[in-house]
């Protein structure tokens, strides 16, 4: 794993809003083949962390690299943003994120939802992109569906949707922002086996969650944000087994008695 490419890495990122600090000087970094789970309670930070490294969200300071490639900035602070539109584009084709609200467009079919963007984006030939993405919904495990509106199928079938949608624009890694928490428990198991297969494929991942047993089950690095810092991290066993910290130990027991 050593001599993987680090995919994304990050480097005392800061963001606040307004008054709110919400990252205080992140440092987290995913090689090729890793699976890093975010864990922390509400308000740590940890989907202000996703939103950042995608170029969602502006931070204030701190470096983020992208297969090697830094993000090259303009003004400072407040004012900061990305100064080369075409590195944020070619960066968020290469980093796909999946929402925990889904995010398809209801008057478009599940393959006209994964295709658009590999047609409007990368520029592939519709029958290809059809190709693929009929490919990864049987993938996702919801091939027979792909003639159907997204208020036709359940909150599962729709993430599966949108993981399929995610894969099909080929990305270098994907961003997983509380994927099962807008769902009952029986239709959070069927994202949480797609999650578990595409860890077993050796996908990059960064994934922030709730579920401890998801976390501990795919990752190989755990990162417990709390207030916007790094309180601890380290292998899914340390982690949940032995935890070191005060704060992660109280976090990992209120989890438990939910």
């Amino acid at each position: 794993m050593d001599k993987a490419e680090t995919v994304i890495e990050i480097k005392d990122l800061h963001k606040s809003f307004g008054d709110l600090n919400v990252l205080n000087g992140v440092n987290i970094s995913a090689k090729q083949g890793e699976v890093i789970s975010l864990i922390g309670s509400s308000g740590s930070g940890k989907s202000t962390l996703l939103r950042c490294a995608n170029l969602l969200e502006n931070s204030q300071q701190g470096e983020i690299k992208f297969s090697g490639e830094k993000i090259k900035w303009k003004g400072s602070g407040d004012n900061r943003a990305p100064a080369d539109p075409n590195q944020v584009r070619l960066m968020r084709t290469n980093l796909s994120m999946v929402f925990q609200q889904f995010n398809l467009w209801s008057h478009m079919t599940v393959l006209q939802n994964v295709v658009e963007a590999p047609v409007s984006v990368l520029g592939l030939a519709r029958e290809k992109a059809e190709d693929n993405a009929h490919a990864y919904l049987n993938k996702v495990g919801i091939g027979e569906k792909w003639n159907a509106f997204p208020s036709e199928l359940s909150g599962g079938q729709q993430q599966r949707a949108a993981i399929a949608r995610a894969l099909c624009m080929e990305p270098s890694a994907l961003l997983f922002d509380e994927p099962t928490s807008a769902l009952d428990p029986e239709l959070e198991q069927e994202v949480i086996k797609v999650i578990k297969d595409l860890a077993l494929e050796g996908r990059t991942m960064i994934i922030v969650t709730h579920d401890m047993k998801l976390a501990a089950d795919v990752s190989n690095h755990v990162v417990f944000l709390h207030q916007g810092l790094i309180e601890e991290e380290g292998s899914p066993n340390s982690l949940f087994k032995s935890p070191k910290s005060e704060r992660l130990q109280k976090f990992l027991s209120s989890t438990r008695a939910a």
